[in-house]
């Protein structure tokens, strides 16, 4: 078995905490895996993983050997991709992250109208929470992200576009008379994502404790406001067609809208493939997307 099938091994088992559940994800024999994951702990001259019930977890020397793992394996993949790209751009691939909202609202006319130019191109597209897509970036896992604002500590990976984005308080009309932020019901996204932890920062300078109810999805926040459910923060993008239909109304928060620009961010060094993409977000003016500030 190849070094990269071995660290596949490693990481799989690391996500399902099972040698079966792994080799079905993997498509092979569970001896496949053990034998796999016992090479790598020869090799590495520690133990990686443990017995825990009837299932394995990794030990800590194998959780940090697994992060490298995943990070070699998204390299390698990348360099696959840059190889074939160097050769001919216009039939490479792009593996894109992004964003639930960006996902949902943003994606698609970026996706649609580059296909329409670049049809050789094969794009892939991860949608995740913040808290999961900014590691694939770090990972190698995948070339481009569309999300808000990259962490501070994701060097040396570069910001290639921005565009303007408004958070917004929004709830049913029914609200607005005697709007209080204290007393009513906060809709809240997963606990992964960049939304909760936005809106937990506004309720906290709020000074605020108001009864909260957690969603697990972009479209099921707005689909409980507009039943009204409660209220929630969100991309002004996002509940656009609620907005202009009467469906949702802006309601009047204190320091609200919140300007948080996207963001399109590459590792330093794109394939040329992902050149292509970048060149297109900013030459559209229909996207609504420039530079960034130096």
């Amino acid at each position: 078995m190849t070094t990269n099938a071995r660290l596949r091994a490693l990481v799989e088992l690391a996500e399902t905490g099972s040698v079966r559940r792994a080799a079905e994800r993997l498509v092979v024999t569970e001896s496949s895996v053990s034998s796999s994951v016992s090479a790598l702990t020869a090799d590495v001259g520690t133990p990686l993983v443990t017995r825990h019930g009837r299932g394995v977890r990794l030990t800590p020397a194998g959780e940090r050997y697994a992060e490298y793992a995943r990070r070699i394996l998204g390299l390698h993949a990348e360099a696959v991709l840059a190889a074939h790209a160097e050769a001919d751009p216009e039939h490479g691939a792009v593996r894109l992250g992004a964003v639930t909202t960006a996902g949902e609202f943003l994606i698609p006319d970026m996706l649609a109208s580059f296909r329409e130019k670049h049809p050789g191109v094969v794009l892939r597209l991860e949608v995740a929470p913040r808290g999961l897509i900014w590691p694939m970036l770090a990972r190698h896992e995948v070339d481009l992200v569309v999300a808000g604002r990259p962490p501070d500590d994701l060097f040396p990976a570069r910001v290639r576009a921005v565009s303007p984005n408004s958070l917004v308080v929004v709830g049913a009309p029914d609200e607005r008379p005697d709007f209080d932020p204290a007393r009513v019901t906060w809709l809240l996204r997963e606990p992964a994502s960049g939304m909760r932890a936005t809106c937990a920062a506004l309720l906290e300078r709020l000074d605020v404790s108001p009864p909260q109810m957690t969603l697990g999805s972009n479209g099921a926040v707005i689909a409980a406001a507009v039943a009204g459910l409660g209220v929630t923060l969100v991309s002004r993008h996002a509940v656009s067609r609620e907005l202009g239909s009467g469906a949702l109304v802006e309601l009047p928060v204190p320091g609200v809208p919140l300007d948080r620009p996207w963001h399109v961010v590459s590792q330093p060094d794109p394939t040329p493939s992902t050149r292509l993409l970048i060149e297109h977000v900013l030459a559209v003016p229909a996207l609504d997307w420039r530079e960034p500030r130096s």
